[in-house]
């Protein structure tokens, strides 16, 4: 009895010790996390960041064809770019008709034509494109959307008149038929397809990139203005 006694004497300051290192140990394992907090956080946004940067990179190669200058809270992490000329992203059919006469010492010459062309909308990548990736946004900074292409599809020839004395010539019809694919383009500026490449390339990024950041196009120059179209 006496024995049992001495013995549990003997345990509780040992039991007791045994506590207190435990507390301790547990105390400044928090203090630790809590001291080391801010930088594994950091850490971990900064590896989401680049992270994000990748994906960005590989959706431009995918959409564009492109790799594009990329910059992460103002670090730049790629700096090269595949050249690539022009990317279309959106394409519409227009048809356009041009008529022309000319009169001289009273006899007049007519033609009047139709064609169906094809308009392609995209943007110049020969000019600077860059990403900025920030913990709040992506800013991706490239030139307003143009046409970048007019492609023929069918001429029609609705007339060719003569005058008595004043014949068409080939000069006539050739410098007609030239005029077709300007007014196209025009065209195709006047119903805004520019404007409607540059939310399909919005679309098309959001559609690939799910990021918790707003993704904000930043256009870095002035869209060009056309005159608008006329039969002459």
């Amino acid at each position: 009895m006496l024995r049992h006694y001495q013995t549990a004497r003997i345990s509780w300051p040992a039991a007791l010790a045994l506590v207190v290192l435990i507390a301790s140990a547990a105390g400044i394992f928090i203090f630790w996390r809590l001291e080391s907090w801010p930088a594994r956080t950091i850490g971990q946004g900064t590896e989401d960041l680049e992270r994000l940067g990748k994906d960005l990179r590989s959706a431009f190669i995918d959409i564009a064809h492109l790799q594009p200058r990329i910059t992460i809270n103002n670090r730049t992490v790629v700096d090269e770019a595949t050249p690539t000329a022009e990317l279309a992203i959106l394409e519409r059919q227009l048809k356009v008709k041009r008529e022309f006469v000319h009169s001289w010492a009273g006899s007049s010459k007519r033609i009047k034509l139709s064609g169906t062309f094809i308009a392609k909308a995209g943007f110049d990548l020969r000019q600077d494109v860059a990403v900025d990736v920030h913990p709040d946004e992506i800013l991706i900074q490239l030139p307003h959307a143009e046409i970048v292409g007019v492609e023929e599809r069918h001429v029609d020839v609705l007339a060719l008149e003569n005058g008595l004395w004043n014949k068409i010539t080939g000069a006539d019809l050739q410098n007609e038929l030239a005029q077709l694919p300007e007014m196209a383009r025009r065209q195709a500026m006047e119903i805004g397809l520019p404007a409607e490449a540059e939310q399909e390339l919005q679309r098309q990024l959001n559609k690939r990139i799910h990021a918790r950041q707003t993704l904000k196009l930043v256009f870095t120059n002035v869209p060009r203005m056309e005159p608008p179209v006329t039969n002459r």
